[in-house]
């Protein structure tokens, strides 16, 4: 029996394969991935055989991993509707679990996976991959060194202004709970919240629209089907919060807008402020810009691409961010389990997450009306 932590992956799609299993692999050392689970077998067998041993397994049942006692920990990466069902039969089955965003697709979910971790003793953290930037690193280095003073409102931006995803359950409301705002918002949303450090929310109120589902010419990677769109194209949300704080939240797949703000984040302090946009040249990272004054003048200073540490954010395509940003939150999990220490992202601070995400879906539904929390 290896000392290794012994692996499960449910949901071999891309999530699951590269991000996760690409994770993973960097860090052979601490773990073995054992078990590759998948409704369609035959993904589950492409994913044992480019990073299974010998001793992996293949099946299309997650029970058969939740049972295993040889299994430590469980991954979840499937659709968003089932991250509870599952999530919750592997905590009961003594398994530690890190599962994809969102946490869930109802705050109500998100609090029973939550409250499931902490009674049976297990660990739960959620895939916010979006901190492991190279410039959310540096922007939380500068907040804790107090350069910003108090973070009093910030924005959390998702925006594409044509990219809805057209492979997979995406668009279907059913799986996936929603649309724009639950695939996108929740990872700027954590960025926010955890560079305010605040979490205490006193009220949501949100629009939804679902204006041009039957537009679909322009989109990037082409043109989706408007008959099977059942999500909303954009979203909208306004959080206050209990110490008089306020967070806006814009995500779009489809929005008539000149540039994309996708993980961007914007934090207004007492002493100085922030925001991160796309590259304007193509490249995967984002360019910080903080503004304060200085001398008696306003100034900003940028950094980006080409600065003194900048690269890790994603240099050479996307794919080479999401290599690294799954690598460093693998790692930091695998740790939180082998020295039993507090996950990077917490369940507590996952649900809160949630919370307001439902709470702007819930406030659109009845019209704008603001939820509030106790």
């Amino acid at each position: 029996m290896s000392d290794k932590l012994r692996i499960g992956i449910v949901g071999l799609g891309f999530i699951g394969t590269q991000k996760h299993l690409v994770g993973l692999a960097q860090h052979k050392d601490k773990a073995e991935v054992v078990a590759f689970c998948d409704f369609d077998i035959a993904r589950a067998e492409a994913g044992k055989a480019q990073w299974g041993n010998e001793e992996a397994y293949t099946t299309s049942d997650y029970k058969k991993l939740v049972n295993d006692p040889d299994i430590d920990v469980i991954h979840v990466c499937t659709w968003n509707a089932n991250h509870c069902e599952i999530t919750c039969a592997a905590l009961e089955g003594g398994k530690h679990v890190l599962v994809e965003k969102p946490m869930a697709v109802t705050a109500e979910e998100a609090r029973l996976m939550r409250d499931t971790a902490k009674r049976v003793g297990k660990k739960l953290s959620v895939g916010f991959q979006y901190r492991q930037r190279e410039e959310y690193q540096f922007l939380k280095a500068l907040v804790d060194e107090g350069k910003f003073g108090e973070i009093y409102t910030a924005k959390a931006h998702a925006t594409r202004r044509r990219g809805v995803p057209i492979w997979g359950v995406f668009t279907d409301k059913t799986k996936q709970g929603g649309g724009p705002l639950i695939d996108l918002g929740g990872h700027s949303i954590d960025v926010c919240l955890w560079l305010m450090n605040n979490y205490d929310i006193a009220s949501v109120t949100g629009v939804v629209n679902y204006k041009l589902g039957d537009k679909p010419q322009g989109n990037i990677g082409g043109e989706w089907d408007p008959a099977t769109y059942e999500v909303e194209d954009s979203a909208f949300g306004f959080v206050t919060f209990k110490n008089g704080a306020s967070l806006f939240v814009e995500a779009s797949w489809a929005l008539n807008i000149k540039a994309a703000r996708e993980g961007c984040v914007t934090l207004c302090g007492t002493e100085a402020g922030a925001e991160t946009i796309q590259d304007p040249n193509g490249s995967a990272n984002l360019v910080v810009e903080v503004n304060q004054i200085e001398g008696g003048k306003q100034t900003n200073t940028t950094f980006g691409e080409g600065g003194a540490y900048f690269s890790a954010g994603g240099v050479g395509g996307a794919q080479n961010g999401f290599a690294y940003m799954g690598g460093r939150e693998a790692g930091l999990w695998l740790d939180a389990i082998i020295n039993d220490t507090e996950p990077y992202v917490t369940a507590d601070q996952a649900v809160v997450v949630t919370e307001i995400l439902d709470g702007i879906y819930k406030s659109a539904a009845q019209g704008g009306k603001p939820v509030y929390f106790d």
